[in-house]
């Protein structure tokens, strides 16, 4: 049996390195894009990086750019993947509004880029683009795939682009292609500048009693949090339908930034209120008050239902934090 082959876009990302992970443990053979550094930032995919030079590798690495159309073209047509998996993105909301052209470049034209790479080398691959719940904005919860879509940032109207391509070149070139509506979705490899993340590794840094204070900016705001490792899962899933559709995926349970660092804290004993300072320069031009998932069609066509809510993933992102700190 031909083994299968995927190509993954930010694969040194949380979601790109749990998907490197478990495609690996189903037998597929992985290639994933990496930008050009003089410094490594491969950290984590280290674990399961493989030497070329050894014996029957499974995972390569290539150097690239969502927004170097030219190369995105020349790697499809050189690997000839079975499944792409497009990840990379500049993915933080508060950023896109400081480099909103950049933001646009890579999100949304990078991904017309791949989808052209694709229809161009005329080879039957299924497409997988990481979309986001930020699209639905200022609509209510909760929130489903028909849901209307009102983006409120520079990364959310740029996602919002990628969407609609996909459904684009899904609708008028046939291509198997496909929109993963993922709700926020968080782990021990979250990036250091994402709210949960700083709230946790704060947890862990005051508890060793090298800080005091953490600085955050609306405490109000709710989001539906889920486990990345968990997620990763259903983009796979989507990608063996024999029809091609788009999805939403979250817990369908709702918390509040206060509510999750009030966990995050008590964690490690610790009373969040004597830690944490509302920073207005921590507040978007736009905010989005309430991200709730209706993760309906996933659980009926997909078969899928998450296992890990907001709590104990603060809990066990805490514990991966206090744990780092003593290595």
């Amino acid at each position: 049996m031909k083994t299968k082959v995927a190509f993954i876009t930010g694969i040194t990302g949380q979601d790109g390195s749990y998907l490197a992970e478990f495609l690996l443990s189903k037998g597929y053979e992985v290639h994933g894009l990496i930008r050009r550094s003089s410094s490594f930032n491969t950290s984590r995919i280290d674990h399961i990086y493989q030497d070329i030079h050894e014996p029957n590798p499974k995972l390569f690495l290539h150097y690239g750019d969502l927004i170097d159309g030219v190369g995105l073209t020349n790697l499809i047509r050189e690997i000839k993947p079975d499944e792409v998996y497009n990840l990379g993105a500049q993915s933080h909301v508060q950023v896109s509004f400081s480099m909103p052209q950049y933001t646009g470049q890579v999100d949304a034209v990078g991904a017309v880029g791949l989808l052209e790479a694709i229809r161009s080398a005329e080879i039957s691959t299924r497409f997988y683009q990481a979309s986001t719940s930020e699209l639905f904005g200022s609509t209510p919860p909760p929130q489903n795939e028909n849901s209307f879509f009102k983006p409120q940032s520079p990364y959310a109207a740029a996602k919002l682009m990628a969407y609609w391509c996909v459904v684009n070149y899904r609708d008028g070139y046939g291509m198997h292609a496909t929109n993963g509506i993922l709700f926020n979705h968080e782990s021990p490899r979250r990036g250091e500048t994402f709210v949960t993340r700083k709230i946790t590794r704060a947890v862990a840094d005051i508890a060793a009693g090298s800080k005091k204070k953490l600085f955050l900016g609306n405490l109000d705001a709710v989001r539906d949090w889920g486990y990345a490792k968990e997620y990763v899962e259903t983009m796979w899933l989507m990608l063996q339908k024999e029809k091609s559709s788009d999805y939403v995926v979250a817990t369908g349970v709702g918390a509040s930034v206060k509510d999750f660092a009030n966990a995050a804290f008590a964690r490690a004993g610790l009373n969040w209120q004597d830690h944490i300072e509302v920073d207005q320069k921590y507040i978007r031009p736009t905010e989005v008050d309430a991200l709730i998932g209706d993760p309906s069609k996933a659980a009926r066509e997909l078969n899928w239902k998450a296992k890990t809510h907001w709590k104990e993933l603060a809990e066990l992102m805490v514990d991966a934090d206090i744990e780092g700190k003593k290595n």
